[in-house]
């Protein structure tokens, strides 16, 4: 099924579709500031059983979208020279990688200790987030092998992987870059893949 959502004012009844979808265990494709994404209810461990095997990715593949700066100090530890570079660069096409903390659920980390962290500056992104009431986990539906259209048309997302999730928001067309992935648990921030984001 696709939801036609508009960014410029995201339906309250449509938003709460896909947060009632997410409550239940489901899972979506839904639009960032870059290309789509799947995404399930951070709470719900039926959600991340089915995200895991509908997206095929692995533990280190996830990220943890969240609503605001607050919430990420739960399921991730941020010194204070870390939460300024967020607090500069987020919303924006960053995932930052953090230490998890004892908060984020082991079904995403795999026995990793490290967790991706985003807040994507998409109104309908954030409007879902805000109305489910706890984070999304989240990987890209982009792959190397994926043609460009299929990870930025909804109507050619639905085609390629509508039949593997509950719902697809369709948020317009998507873009072709990822985001910016800046490693942080170091001295020094890293970045380890350059995308649509330039750190400031």
């Amino acid at each position: 099924m696709i939801l036609r959502i508009y960014p410029e004012n995201p339906s309250e009844k449509a938003v709460r579709q896909v947060a009632d979808t997410l409550r239940s265990g489901g899972i979506i494709i839904y639009p960032t500031d870059g290309v789509y994404a799947y995404g399930c209810a951070l709470s719900n461990p039926k959600g991340i059983d089915k995200i895991r095997t509908a997206s095929g990715k692995k533990g280190s593949d996830f990220s943890i979208v969240c609503a605001d700066l607050s919430t990420i100090s739960t399921y991730a530890k941020v010194s204070t020279p870390v939460f300024k570079l967020l607090k500069r660069n987020l919303p924006g096409p960053f995932t930052f990688i953090l230490e998890a903390s004892s908060k984020t659920p082991d079904k995403c980390l795999e026995r990793r200790k490290t967790i991706g962290i985003r807040i994507p500056d998409n109104p309908i992104t954030r409007a879902i987030v805000e109305e489910l009431g706890c984070p999304l986990l989240s990987s890209s539906v982009k792959t190397d092998e994926l043609e460009t259209e299929y990870a930025t048309d909804p109507s050619l997302i639905d085609e390629q992987f509508g039949a593997n999730v509950d719902l697809i928001v369709d948020g317009g067309y998507g873009h072709i870059v990822p985001s910016t992935v800046v490693d942080c648990t170091s001295d020094e921030p890293i970045i380890v893949r350059e995308g649509m984001g330039q750190l400031r």
